[in-house]
């Protein structure tokens, strides 16, 4: 036996079942470095799913291990009853950058804490207690959070918490009201009043919705739906949380995804790319809703001082390297030769779709046929080729047939054509 098959074997002894891995033989990844990764085998791969949008400068980045290292050295933990530098720091610059009038931090752990915080602030501002969110949604894996979530396969209970009201979700391609953009006048958007007129009392504690959806499979928004959906919201009583933890810090080629749509969010949450892989989200709101929370409270990991100076890196190399620009030139880049090679499996690729570097594809029966059938298993052939050729992607959707592209912020066009070049031969493959 193998050490890959060795440590395959023990992951499946050990761990739940249900902790899924990619392919029909998992890779064993023990080392990244850049825009690559090698399995415990010697292969390398083109990494063109960045720990599910996570590794935003590439992996193992120097400068970035630089200040790990010298934090660790320095102080590794202390919890928040404790100001720290690197804390205070990352609070401040967490600010400057952040959206319209945002201007006080509370920090978290992962993603899913971000949005339980970000409900919680929002029902104590408000005074009030239903909570919309958007179908085809997903917001993390505690109670709450499962309940947020609309989209079966990621939800282990019923909804436990009964003020969750699902809207529409903007999925412009597979339209749940059968209706056709832009002549639909964004329907969905409109139908959040309906909804909150129906299923509520009248009023809500506010939205919280991610710009771009990422584990929906990239579903992207006409850019005037959060326009729509903003004002109904605060005409009855709630507040806008924009969910960044996948479009935040240029990976949409803007700071934040919710400014494609020019909406200036009460609150937004983040994690993920913040700190190129180590544990660290946020939640970044106003003084008033911060003021609001008057019960002690603690984050015992939230703001590590060794996180939070991997953000302080991070931040500080997106910004100084333009890397929002990059995303933006980029992924025109790789969007335009996807869309060519759509024009080449037309019956296939149903859509291209996203921003930035947050791109998606849409996979189907056939198309040319307006057969618009999800095709999973084309996902599962498309996954496996391109593994063999040496490139890793992401999947997702409700139905399993969307591929997820997402390299890190700092990719350039050398490797930008190698994953298309990849990608292509991949496609030719499973036509056959």
């Amino acid at each position: 036996m193998n050490h890959s098959e060795s440590i395959r074997k023990k992951h499946k002894k050990y761990l739940f079942d249900a902790v899924k891995n990619f392919y029909k033989e998992p890779l064993v990844i023990e080392e990244g470095k850049g825009f690559y990764v090698s399995d415990s085998d010697g292969r390398s791969y083109l990494d063109f799913f960045g720990g599910i949008l996570t590794v935003s400068v590439g992996h193992a980045n120097d400068e970035v291990n630089t200040a790990i290292k010298a934090q660790v050295d320095r102080l590794s933990h202390i919890s928040s009853l404790y100001p720290s530098i690197p804390v205070v720091d990352l609070a401040e610059r967490l600010v400057r950058l952040a959206p319209g009038n945002l201007e006080k931090v509370f920090f978290n752990a992962s993603g899913t804490e971000a949005d339980e915080t970000a409900v919680m602030m929002a029902q104590l501002y408000t005074g009030n207690t239903e909570i919309i969110a958007l179908r085809h949604g997903y917001s993390g894996r505690s109670l709450l959070a499962q309940s947020l979530t609309a989209h079966a396969p990621w939800r282990a209970l019923p909804t436990q918490v009964a003020s969750v009201k699902h809207a529409l979700a903007p999925y412009c391609y597979r339209c749940p009201l059968k209706m056709t953009y832009p002549d639909c006048g964004v329907a969905c958007a409109n139908d959040v009043k309906e909804l909150i007129n129906t299923t509520t009392t009248g009023k809500v504690a506010g939205i919280l919705a991610e710009p771009i959806q990422g584990v929906g499979g990239f579903i992207t928004p006409p850019d005037e739906y959060f326009n729509i959906v903003a004002d109904i919201i605060h005409e009855h009583g709630g507040i806008f949380i924009s969910d960044e933890v996948q479009t935040g810090f240029g990976r949409t080629g803007k700071t934040w995804g919710i400014q494609h749509s020019g909406v200036e969010p009460d609150m937004i949450t983040v994690a993920k790319g913040i700190a190129n892989g180590m544990p660290l989200a946020a939640v970044v709101t106003t003084k008033d809703i911060a003021d609001t929370l008057q019960k002690n409270t603690i984050s015992t990991f939230g703001g590590n001082p060794v996180s939070s100076a991997a953000a302080n890196a991070t931040l500080e190399i997106i910004e100084r390297d333009e890397l929002k620009a990059n995303a933006n030139e980029m992924g025109e880049i790789l969007k335009d030769g996807l869309i060519k090679i759509q024009s080449d499996h037309r019956e296939v690729i149903g859509e291209v779709r996203g921003k930035g570097l947050m791109v998606g594809l849409e996979l189907v029966v056939d198309e040319t046929k307006k057969d618009r059938t999800p095709n999973p298993d084309a996902v599962d052939r498309l996954m496996e080729e391109t593994k063999d050729r040496g490139l890793l992607i992401g999947r997702g959707g409700l139905y399993g047939n969307c591929v997820r592209i997402s390299p890190s912020l700092n990719i350039g066009r050398s490797e930008i054509d190698e994953a298309l070049s990849i990608l292509a031969s991949s496609f030719r493959s499973i036509d056959q």
